[in-house]
């Protein structure tokens, strides 16, 4: 009996031994932490027993072990994992990548490299990066994301001008924006209609990754077009594997990021009653204290303007007060998304398929973006020698367009009217006379229509044949297809209507790029240390430009609002204007013992747009690299993983000019009924590439197995034979001449830093932090030519040798004399001298529109299916000139509302204030000066995003492979000490061509403010 009890006992306590020893099985799923996707081939190992087994196509994978064992997770361009496992029978994981990894893959001109490999500098963001943020166009995403890179929104209104610098502004009288290519396709960035931005057509979630070739070494491959920088951007492609699909919606509501305090009905009525009163004093009248009559009293004028703007109220008894600035913006501004992918393929074929809905309502009244789009990518193995691919887009964009700033009839211009001016009339119209200055353009909503559309091909095919081992030709031929009709209607209500019983014109536009590229590249099996890659090919580009526009008045209805209802057609043109690029290459890249590095390129370039002599170029660079931490002494370093020390010298080029700038041209001048030419511009035969000359060393390192790693550059960039402007003596009958003359410095540092702050299975932290410090000078002009003034009085930009860019000049502001109100400026350089008379006052330099550094920091936060990321932004040391403070910031100088801190301004001796004394039409201190112009600095949470990932277990219940909620808001917060209504400003009524675009910067004349977005979303992928 006790032997038959020893056994049961015996058995009961085996039982679990034997199932300890047998251990248990671990499953899971392993994808990235960067975008969520699933990782193939990812090794997993027990540390104690050296089992091991991989994950599957979709990240799966299945393990036995022992418990109480460390299980290993580990993937090329990932940082390592380890686990210690319990009883858990489910461990997914999230992989982190290496920041600063030897196999990341990067874009290159006709090609791509391993980060490691590269000589250049080559700043990189992926797509999905950037996809959810609600903005119309890519450009926008990138500010404060990449070193080098200054993004400037010139204005709040929807579809216009980013303008882009990548390390300093080059050229005075040529383009400064960077070459764009998509996909190797040249895309066209500039000639649309109006304000309109040719790239907003593109949308932002088919890009997968953006490329910006910064230094000589990266982007002489483009050669003529490489002084500005190159953005390369790719667009994304089918992944190996079953068919998936994926949606995100997206809504949101935006409002201003800024308003400004204008003057209430009280106030105004106060402030200009005392202009029209200190007139009357200083000229002996005393209207309210005197019982003599004075027909010519200020004050009286005064009034009597009052009463016309208070129309049918009172203003005296302060019933109307209007707060004309809230009329300008809307209350039901948001943001509308919606985008369909479905991707996939197989060994052979692989596709890419999207269609995207964006509209975006803006926060001026009026403006509104809608762009409808899609896409369809595709490669296919012919044959193991033979590849074949295609892309194709196309886009639609509407956008209800608005004038330019400085036009009566932007909204912004509304806040000039006067607060005791009624809304509407007694009939329930809206107020139209009179009024001040400015015109009620509230009428244009309800009287006008003004529509841009805009429709567009990108389309690209190519072939790919490895002629031998390891020598490949691929051909490739782009078509870049841009359309555009503008169509406006004034109607005869409207103050550009009125006086021609209605206005209306229709332009039409179309721009067609074709390009073809054909290269060769070889990379041998070479024996031993040696490593060489070479392209050598062609390239060929054509642009064609066709314009229409017709004018006509006289409409017979407003209701009727096409050109075939005008009365009167008052003005055609036409015209057709086309350019041409043909160019060689080469590039050579030697690795010797997988740490030296050495790449030579040039480029052979021609283009139409030069002198028959000088239409050829040649644009050579060479790079050198050395990888220290492959070094035998740094190669088991325990800190520092990775040290790389490059350095370039390159020359590029710069031929963003007119189609005709060197040719002597004629325009159609009738005599009668005659035909006639008339000269226009004089021929300079000799006319050639403006050149710029950068050399670039750098340092990258990654320490603590690359949980911080960064770079810094320091660069030097010299242009020469500027394509400038050259005034020429009025006897010939012209003004100015585009020549090769002249000079501009472009020289800084760059730094970028980025961090695994902490990490384990549950918590993530990572940073980026980047700052870039760019000096610009202008080093000479035309011989014996040292400045290029300020144009226009009513402008301070201007250009003189030793100083940056667009540099303001003029008169500096002293503040107001204590004892009469008077407007005080210095007299004299040494600011020892003051005087009242704006006319005497000494011409100063008063500080530059281009920012001292620029620089942004993202933070990265994951803690479970919890992601946070947050951006901060910022420009520090530029200058802004509020060119409309003359008009609305004028103490009291004419009838335009003003604002707020205009009641600061002296009134009695002793007052020691900034605002001179209200004195009516007299301009006390209103000019063009100093006064208008304070810093341009700010930090701005330019993005902040909180999204919560489906657990594994509900995306099972629902039959998905995964699914995001998340909320993400644009431009939160914006700290600044400027007076206008947004730091980030760049007015674009001046900038109608290269010349003025480059001039007027840090101009704010009325200019809308960006606008802040908070928006919820969700993405689905099944």
């Amino acid at each position: 009996m006790k032997s038959n009890i020893s056994i049961v006992l015996t058995l009961l306590f085996a039982v679990p031994l034997i199932g300890l020893s047998q251990g248990i099985t671990i499953s899971g799923k392993v994808i990235s932490n960067e975008d969520g996707k699933a990782i193939p081939g990812v090794s997993i190992g027990i540390a104690e027993s050296g089992k091991s087994t991989l994950t599957d196509t979709s990240g799966q994978y299945q393990i036995n072990i022992d418990k109480e064992s460390t299980i290993v997770f580990s993937y090329l361009g990932f940082i390592q994992q380890e686990f210690l496992v319990n009883s858990s029978k489910t461990l997914n994981v999230s992989l982190i990548p290496n920041l600063q990894t030897l196999n990341e893959i990067v874009v290159v001109g006709y090609g791509s490299a391993n980060k490691a490999d590269l000589t250049g500098n080559i700043a990189k963001i992926e797509g999905h990066e950037i996809e959810n943020i609600p903005v119309p166009n890519f450009q926008e995403t990138l500010q404060g994301r990449l070193t080098g890179v200054h993004v400037t929104s010139s204005t709040g209104k929807l579809g216009e001008g980013v303008k882009v610098r990548i390390r300093g502004t080059t050229s005075i009288s040529a383009g400064n924006d960077p070459f764009y290519i998509i996909d190797g396709i040249p895309v066209t960035t500039s000639g649309s209609l109006g304000n309109s931005n040719p790239l907003a057509m593109i949308n932002i979630s088919d890009i997968e990754s953006i490329n910006v070739l910064k230094d000589a070494a990266a982007a002489s491959i483009y050669g003529a077009r490489g002084s500005n920088g190159v953005v390369v951007i790719t667009t994304k492609k089918g992944e190996i594997g079953k068919t998936k699909f994926k949606i995100g919606l997206q809504r949101g509501y935006s409002s201003p990021t800024r308003k400004k305090d204008f003057l209430n009905a009280s106030q105004f009525v106060e402030l200009m009653r005392e202009a029209g009163y200190n007139n009357d004093l200083a000229a002996n009248k005393d209207p309210i204290n005197n019982t003599l009559d004075y027909p010519d009293s200020d004050l009286q004028f005064v009034e009597n303007r009052l009463d016309q703007y208070a129309g049918h109220t009172n203003w005296r008894d302060g019933g109307i007060n209007t707060n004309w600035q809230d009329q300008a913006f809307r209350g039901d501004a948001g943001v509308t998304k919606v985008n369909f992918s479905a991707s996939g393929g197989d060994n052979k074929t692989s596709f890419y398929l999207s269609t995207a809905y964006d509209k975006q309502d803006g926060i001026l009244i009026r403006n509104n973006f809608e762009r409808i789009s899609g896409r369809l990518n595709f490669d296919h193995q012919v044959s193991n020698r033979f590849k074949i691919g295609a892309n194709f887009s196309l886009s639609r964009t509407t956008t209800n367009t608005l004038p330019s700033d400085n036009q009566f009839n932007n909204p912004m211009q509304l806040v000039a009217l006067a607060p005791i001016s009624p809304l509407r009339n007694l009939d329930g119209e809206l107020y139209d006379r009179p009024t001040t200055t400015y015109y009620n353009n509230l009428i244009d909503s309800e009287n006008s229509n003004w529509t841009t559309t805009g429709l567009r091909n990108i389309n690209g095919i190519f072939g790919e044949l490895k002629l031998i081992e390891n020598l490949t030709f691929r051909s490739e031929f782009g078509l870049d297809n841009l359309t555009q009709n503008d169509d406006s209607y004034f109607g005869s209500k409207t103050a550009t209507g009125q006086s021609s019983n209605g206005y209306g014109s229709s332009r039409w536009l179309k721009i067609a790029t074709y390009n073809t590229n054909n290269f060769f590249t070889y990379k041998p099996n070479l024996q031993g240390p040696h490593k060489l890659e070479a392209t050598l090919g062609m390239s060929f580009q054509k642009t064609e430009n066709r314009f229409t526009s017709v004018e006509g008045k006289e409409f017979p209805l407003d209701g009727l609002t096409t050109l075939k209802s005008a009365a009167e057609i008052t003005d055609g043109t036409s015209s057709l204007s086309n350019s041409s690029f043909l160019s060689y290459f080469t590039r050579l890249n030697y690795k010797l013992d997988d740490k030296y590095l050495l790449a030579v390129s040039a480029r052979y370039d021609g283009s139409s747009r030069f002198g028959e002599s000088n239409k050829y170029g040649f644009f050579p660079a060479g790079s050198l690299g050395w990888l220290i931490s492959e070094e035998n002494f740094l190669k088991d370093n325990a800190y520092l993983s990775y040290f790389k020390l490059r350095t370039s010298y390159g020359l590029t080029g710069n031929a963003l000019i007119g189609d005709f700038d060197h040719m002597g041209l004629y325009e159609p001048l009738p005599y009668g009924l005659n035909a006639g030419l008339s000269p226009t511009q004089i021929a300079n035969p000799n006319l050639t590439w403006e050149t710029t000359r950068q050399f670039d060393i750098g340092l990258e390192f990654g320490l603590f197995e690359d949980r911080f790693s960064g770079e810094i550059d320091f660069y030097n960039k010299m242009t020469r034979d500027l394509l400038l402007l050259v005034p020429v003596p009025a006897t010939t009958g012209f003004v100015t001449q585009r020549q090769n003359l002249g000079k501009m410095q472009n020289y800084g540092i760059e730094v970028l830093l980025n961090t695994i702050n902490y990490s384990n299975s549950h918590f993530i932290w990572k940073s980026s932090f980047n700052f870039s410090r760019n000096i610009n000078r202008v080093r000479a002009l035309s011989k014996d030519q040292t400045e290029i003034p300020p144009p226009y009085s009513s402008y301070l930009n201007g250009i003189y040798v030793g100083q940056p860019m667009a540099v303001f000049f003029g008169p500096k502001y002293a503040g107001v004399d204590p004892e009469n109100g008077d407007a005080l400026y210095y007299k004299d350089e040494a600011q020892t001298e003051m005087t009242n008379d704006y006319n005497t006052a000494a011409r100063l330099f008063l500080g530059s529109p281009n920012p001292d550094f620029i620089a942004g920091i993202t933070n990265d936060l994951s803690y479970k299916n919890l992601d946070l990321e947050f951006l901060f932004q910022g420009v520090y040391g530029n200058k802004i000139y509020e060119a409309a403070g003359g008009y609305y910031a004028n103490n009291g100088n004419w009838f335009d509302n003003n604002t707020a801190e205009q009641m600061e301004r002296w009134q009695k001796p002793g007052d020691q204030t900034d605002i001179p004394q209200a004195r009516l039409g007299i301009c006390n201190g209103c000019s063009a000066s100093s006064r208008y112009i304070s810093d341009g600095s700010y930090l701005r949470l330019k993005t902040l995003s909180l999204a919560y990932n489906f657990p594994e277990k509900w995306n099972d219940k629902l039959k998905i492979q995964n699914a995001k909620i998340y909320i993400i808001a644009q431009n939160l917060l914006t700290f600044t000490k400027y007076n206008g209504w947004d730091p980030e400003v760049g007015t674009e009524a001046l900038s109608n061509n290269f010349a003025n675009a480059n001039l007027f910067q840090g101009v704010d004349l009325y200019s809308a403010p960006q606008a802040r977005t908070f928006s919820i979303g969700l993405d689905l992928g099944f």
